[in-house]
């Protein structure tokens, strides 16, 4: 990209990823008061070591609901052994499909510097008994016996049958200062991966907060054919210009969908230029709902304009040696269109009460489209994403695909994400409504969530281009024209902006209307930002109370230039007179050197200094000149 990769920053505040990581571990032990877990989880007292000890157990829980998408409370503690006498193992897993079996330590952190910062000792892996208890040993060296869950993992693993074909292999949840073959040897000549801080944060933290942390290959989905006159499905081979394809179409239960996407969320819209949306389909979700909910028949068939699915394979079974019924097996799932649908229904599920979810959808299917692409057609990635966008946008009715969702899924736009969260702890939201899941679930709040045309009005007024600041559609323009990830120095001038405006920012703020305050996020930045990126709280009340006073006199002291007046009419004296133009003497090219100078004559200092290829007129922040 022209720039080196940003450092991880470890003198950074990382506040925002700790901060969220605790409320999804308080959000699973609440799972647990259903599940009957009550005392172990959420024992209700004040006493901060025991809330300690209840997330750390609940860390152990993040991680088996998103590497293998274990979704109820009561199916994942099974696989908890963290206890008096376990052998230094924490958890463990049986992943039948790729015949491993891993056993889990874990370390969780009180604080978020010892998060980041604290390393898990040779002699707390030495502590592991992985080979002691495989060969079948009720004690320990010491002749303690290991504890029940322990022994239960003992009896699993000896009845497998095929045990020979199984693999061992060691997780460990915490920071690791040793090479892979030191800590191989340590835990007996088992490999071992390390889930350091910022892994945790990216593979399991980020995951959940989008909806994007479980993703089967195999999706498998039971048909009922006890109305279907004439087979379950209709078939089609089409040859097109990105290679061959199969075209099934078939009726499905709603309640298939409604389970499959409340397991998989946003894992199976990959390919979708938008996620969930949760307020701008707002409309079409109440008529799903209302539909499913309010209708007894099987209306939603006839209303519904069904889902379109993409696959690597599709199989479909019609004896499977129960009546009425089939199986429909579908590898890699994508769900290119329908994703509304396909939410609203798994939102409706999730709602319901335990004895009730399948009742609600008792005799109601949507139509599936299954486009299964011919893997001998040797279709390229790049050649597979033109035709997701060709059948999107041909077949999207429901909830308009805007041009800059189309953009959303651009390999620089996942690198900026991953930049932003990674070193900001933010939430750049390249898809709309891509978080709406983890607001909903009360995981983060919607101020670490950045609109993408903000971010990059932030990021431009930060760096002295106002006038391309503040233009319309700037995602979908600087998508169409192509741009650079931003050096480090100029990601830090936006995140300051960005404090600077979550201050500034008034009740009804409107991106594209409030156009002057992009210039005073210049100024702010340019004078106030610290050298040091620690000190970015420096942001104060009293502050921005001082630059607001200053601000308007500025703006004074300049309402007499003639290049800005516009002639007028005063409304009673009838006579002519002129007004400030102040928005374009805001978005002049001479704007940035005029707010400089004055600013640098009051501050009686050096500007903090804005480099000469960002202070001109045209300067973009090493993002290229787009369309006007």
């Amino acid at each position: 990209m022209g720039h080196p990769p940003l450092k991880p920053a470890e003198a950074r505040s990382n506040m925002g990823k700790y901060a969220t990581m605790l409320k999804i571990l308080d959000q699973i032990r609440q799972e647990a008061i259903p599940a009957g877990f009550t005392s172990r989880y959420v024992a209700g007292t004040t006493d901060a070591e025991q809330q300690n000890q209840e997330r750390a157990r609940a860390f152990i829980h993040l991680y088996l609901k998103v590497r293998f998408g274990l979704l109820g409370f009561r199916e994942r503690e099974h696989f908890i052994t963290d206890g008096t006498y376990d052998g230094g193992i924490d958890g463990y897993f049986t992943h039948a499909e790729s015949r491993n079996i891993y056993f889990i330590q874990s370390k969780f952190r009180t604080t978020e510097a010892n998060f980041a910062n604290k390393k898990l000792t040779l002699e707390e892996l030495l502590a592991m008994d992985i080979a002691r208890i495989l060969e079948g040993h009720r004690e320990d060296e010491s002749g303690n016996q290991y504890n029940g869950k322990i022994l239960q993992m003992q009896r699993e693993v000896s009845s497998i049958e095929d045990i020979a074909r199984y693999k061992y292999k060691v997780i460990l949840l915490a920071n690791v200062d040793a090479p892979p073959n030191k800590l191989s040897r340590v835990v007996g000549g088992l490999p071992c991966e390390v889930f350091d801080h910022e892994k945790c944060y990216q593979q399991l933290v980020f995951p959940v907060i989008s909806g994007t942390y479980f993703a089967d290959p195999d999706l498998r989905i039971h048909l009922d054919l006890s109305n279907k006159n004439a087979g379950s499905k209709i078939s089609y081979t089409v040859d097109t210009r990105f290679g061959e394809c199969d075209i099934t179409a078939l009726f499905v239960p709603t309640v298939e969908i409604a389970k499959t996407f409340n397991k998989y969320k946003n894992s199976i819209l990959k390919y979708n230029p938008r996620s969930y949306l949760e307020l701008e389909g707002a409309k079409v979700n109440e008529a799903i709902r209302q539909t499913v909910l309010e209708r007894g028949k099987n209306e939603f068939a006839l209303y519904n304009n069904g889902i379109t699915m993409l696959s690597d394979e599709t199989n479909l079974n019609e004896r499977i040696g129960q009546r009425n019924k089939a199986q429909l097996n579908v590898r890699n799932p994508q769900i290119i269109n329908g994703g509304q649908t396909a939410y609203t229904l798994s939102r409706i599920y999730d709602e319901q009460a335990p004895e009730s979810k399948e009742a609600v959808f008792e005799g109601k299917e949507v139509l599936l489209k299954v486009i299964t692409l011919n893997s001998t057609s040797q279709t390229k990635d790049a050649q597979k994403l033109r035709l997701i966008e060709a059948i999107s946008e041909a077949t999207n009715l429901q909830t308009a695909v805007i041009t800059a969702d189309r953009y959303s899924n651009e390999t620089v736009n996942l690198q900026l994400q991953q930049l932003v969260f990674d070193r900001y702890g933010l939430l750049f939201e390249r898809k709309r409504g891509e978080f709406d899941d983890g607001l909903h679930n009360g995981y983060i709040e919607t101020q670490q969530i950045i609109e993408r045309n903000l971010f990059f009005r932030l990021l431009l007024a930060a760096n002295g281009d106002l006038k391309r600041a503040i233009q319309k559609r700037l995602f979908a323009r600087l998508s169409k024209s192509g741009w650079q990830l931003p050096t480090e120095e100029q990601m830090d001038r936006f995140y300051f902006a960005f404090r600077c405006l979550n201050a500034l920012r008034p009740k009804r703020f409107e991106a594209e209307r409030n156009k002057e305050i992009y210039a005073r996020l210049y100024v702010l930045t340019s004078w106030y930002m610290p050298k040091s990126f620690r000190d970015v709280g420096s942001v104060t009340d009293e502050l921005l109370k001082n630059f607001q006073t200053g601000w308007e006199t500025f703006v004074k002291q300049h309402e007499s230039d003639k290049r800005f007046l516009r002639p007028s009419v005063d409304p009673i004296t009838r006579q002519p007179t002129t007004w400030f133009d102040r928005a374009h003497w805001v978005r002049s090219g001479g704007f940035p050197e005029t707010a400089e100078r004055y600013f640098s004559e009051r501050a009686g200092k050096k500007a903090a200094g804005i480099s000469a290829e960002l202070s001109g007129p045209e300067a973009v922040g090493k993002v290229p000149d787009g369309p006007a």
